[in-house]
């Protein structure tokens, strides 16, 4: 459950991005002190030596577990991780690797799953006890909470809202299929099928990517029962309200059944220090 962590159990949160991994420790309220900020190219190999530095530091100072959100693809639990910009860690044995750095409850999570973690406590879905998270910037990503619980599925990598099938027999997604959002309306996809960086993208163009983003929310809404999908991300954020007026429009045109029909597309109510949050919730989930 997404319940509210005690205000005196503080953890060491690790995000691991595709550019940067902030590693910090955070405190039940949600403060966040102590960060550290690694680029991703800068530290080349010695990526997680530089990692393991900061997370012993910080080990040290009575916290109660380590909770990491990382960028994926990955095994359940954070067993081997394969961050897709990150080549030097293909199938990295990222929970053992930890593990050894720190004899603390270690707790790994896909990075957008963590952040619909993060969105019930201190974001936009406190109180909600069904709703989506989705990320739209360089990739598409998402994650649900059902009954007020993360859904997990089989592996632990449900919610990959990012490669339902928008546009049938449509452009090469990174998965190998045909159509996915991500194949249509990423910041990759924008700029493969128009030629035009995201942000120079025109207002035709931004009403597409905006009525993709709803017909996938809208789909999933019929199929899972919730009626609000909390979104983040480069491109959504930075196409602005006209983004949010138009996928929940589309979303409930292709809400037909009628439970689903009041569905919602809002703006994530996380702030920059989200990720971090998110991770600080993998760990809050299992220790708090």
């Amino acid at each position: 459950m997404t319940t509210a962590p005690s205000l005196q159990t503080t953890v060491v949160a690790i995000d691991i991005g595709g550019t940067k991994v902030d590693i910090a420790l955070v405190d039940g309220d949600g403060s966040i002190r102590e960060r550290t900020r690694i680029g991703v190219e800068q530290a080349g190999e010695h990526l997680f030596a530089d990692i393991a530095a900061a997370v012993r530091d910080r080990s040290r100072q009575g916290v109660s577990g380590i909770g990491v959100a990382c960028a994926g693809p990955m095994t359940k639990g954070g067993e081997s991780v394969s961050p897709i910009n990150i080549p030097q860690w293909s199938n990295f044995p990222l929970a053992a690797a930890l593990g050894e750095v720190a004899q603390l409850p270690l707790f790994i999570e896909g990075d957008v799953r963590a952040l619909a973690l993060a969105e019930g406590r201190f974001g936009a879905a406190g109180g909600i006890e069904n709703y989506a998270s989705l990320v739209v910037s360089t990739g598409v990503g998402g994650a649900l909470v059902i009954d007020g619980d993360l859904l997990d599925g089989a592996t632990g990598n449900s919610g990959h809202l990012g490669h339902l099938t928008v546009v049938p027999n449509g452009n090469v997604c990174s998965c190998g299929s045909l159509g996915c959002l991500e194949a249509e309306a990423s910041g990759w996809a924008i700029t493969k099928k128009w030629g035009v960086a995201p942000p120079d993208a025109n207002e035709q163009i931004r009403q597409e990517v905006a009525t993709l983003v709803g017909a996938a929310i809208g789909t999933l809404a019929c199929v899972l029962d919730f009626t609000q999908c909390f979104v983040g991300g480069a491109v959504a954020l930075g196409y602005g309200a006209p983004f949010f007026t138009t996928a929940t429009k589309a979303a409930r045109e292709r809400a037909g059944l009628e439970f689903a029909q009041g569905v919602t597309v809002l703006p994530t109510g996380l702030g920059a220090n989200g990720p971090l949050l998110g991770a600080a919730m993998v760990a809050w989930r299992e220790v708090a």
